[in-house]
């Protein structure tokens, strides 16, 4: 057993310790120690990091080389704190094909289409209650997704927001 299979274990055991399972952490883990052994190498660095995060290369997606990759930063950075030659990657050097959502805006043409529609509703009270909440997101800016655009200077996603300053 190489050191590194050493402190794996001890890596593991901590983490267990705090209550993660590690089961994937460990198979995944003790495969990259094997690689180092293999290519004689005895400390983490970014480019033994990638080149193994991105076996086998056919087959796989980007996202699950970069959860490879995640799951080796973590080990990376334990062996860091006891020794500065085990070197981290840097996070997303793999892009993992995630794309956060664009939120759509609504006009203040569309907001008032919403809350007329809203109206329609059947039963006064239900009418009025849907009315009012699409006019409260429209205020407090939660149809921007929470985004907060409103308070930006200047930038307004309905004339209702003017209420807010």
């Amino acid at each position: 057993m190489s050191s590194l299979h050493g402190k794996l274990e001890g890596y593991l055991a901590v983490r267990r310790a705090m209550g993660f399972k590690m089961e994937r952490h460990e198979k995944l883990l003790a495969q990259y120690a094997d690689f180092l052994d293999a290519n004689g190498e005895t400390a983490v660095t970014t480019g033994n990091a990638v080149a193994w995060a991105t076996l086998p290369a056919a087959g796989r997606t980007s996202r699950w080389h970069a959860q490879r990759l995640s799951m080796l930063r973590g080990f990376a950075s334990w062996l860091n704190a006891a020794d500065p030659a085990h070197q981290v990657p840097p996070g997303r050097l793999i892009p993992n094909g995630g794309r956060s959502i664009v939120p759509y805006l609504y006009t203040g043409e569309e907001i008032a289409a919403l809350a007329r529609e809203a109206g329609r509703l059947s039963g006064r009270l239900r009418a009025a209650t849907f009315q009012t909440l699409v006019r409260l997101l429209a205020v407090t800016g939660a149809f921007s997704r929470g985004h907060r655009l409103w308070r930006k200077p200047g930038l307004r996603v309905c004339a209702a927001q003017r209420l807010m300053e």
